[in-house]
């Protein structure tokens, strides 16, 4: 790696950082692989243990590392990326990118909403949904834990439900309940890991996540579906393009 540069107006973290970044990107380390320990960098590379620690500290929050008490610190998975410029299925991705999808159903019931679903599906005060939770995995590994609300009036049947897994949902509501979804709307925001969400997914709570809500729309343009799903941060990550 390239010596730093002491006399920079560039903080000795950030450059130590990049250097650390560098050895990932260009494979010298992969997944897996334990990084130099605080010592070691400070020694290399002649920088405090404060500089060697926030340079580690912000790679481990940026996804690209993680920590194991008292064996070090190692190279994280790639995240999964997906762009947000248009409508996407999660299997589809994952099998683009050469990974197994596999959809785990834990619960499908009819169940009163509450407000905000009731508002996002434009219900009735005395209309009910049926909520499928899922938990969505990319070869064996849980990525998202997903409840999907649907009103009742368009999924009279919650049987059908079942083999959703071996078929997409939307395929699905089109094929057995003649409704088409055709657009949807989504807001994303950062969110923290509860104790019942890290039990599913497989990860520690308190840990970064984040927190999907998408609307779905069939070709009338009224809502057929509201989403929540809670994607881990360490494991995923959307991207735009601006022009």
């Amino acid at each position: 790696m390239k010596p730093l540069q002491h006399d920079s107006v560039i903080p000795l973290y950030h450059q130590l950082k990049e250097r650390l970044k560098e050895s990932i990107q260009n494979g010298k380390w992969t997944s897996g692989d334990k990084i130099p320990s605080e010592n070691q960098l400070m020694e290399q590379y002649s920088v405090s243990r404060n500089t060697a620690k926030k340079a580690i500290e912000e790679l481990v929050q940026d996804g690209a590392l993680y920590r194991i008490q008292g064996k070090g610190t190692f190279v994280a998975k790639p995240k999964l990326q997906q762009s947000l410029m248009g409508f996407y299925s999660f299997s589809k991705v994952l099998k683009e990118k050469g990974m197994n999808p596999k959809d785990i159903i834990l619960n499908i019931s009819e169940v009163k909403p509450s407000t905000k679903v009731k508002n996002g599906l434009q219900l009735s005060d005395d209309e009910n949904v049926i909520v499928m939770e899922r938990l969505r995995c990319a070869n064996d590994e849980p990525y998202i834990l997903e409840s999907s609300y649907m009103p009742k009036s368009i999924v009279p049947d919650m049987e059908p439900l079942k083999k959703v897994g071996q078929i997409s949902l939307y395929d699905l509501l089109e094929q057995q309940f003649n409704v088409i979804v055709t657009r949807a709307q989504e807001a994303f925001e950062p969110v923290l890991i509860r104790g019942d969400e890290s039990k599913h997914l497989q990860t520690e709570e308190g840990l970064p996540a984040l927190l999907l809500e998408r609307t779905a729309y069939n070709d009338s343009g009224l809502p057929v579906e509201f989403c929540r799903s809670i994607v881990r941060g360490d494991r995923c990550r959307f991207y735009t393009e601006l022009t």
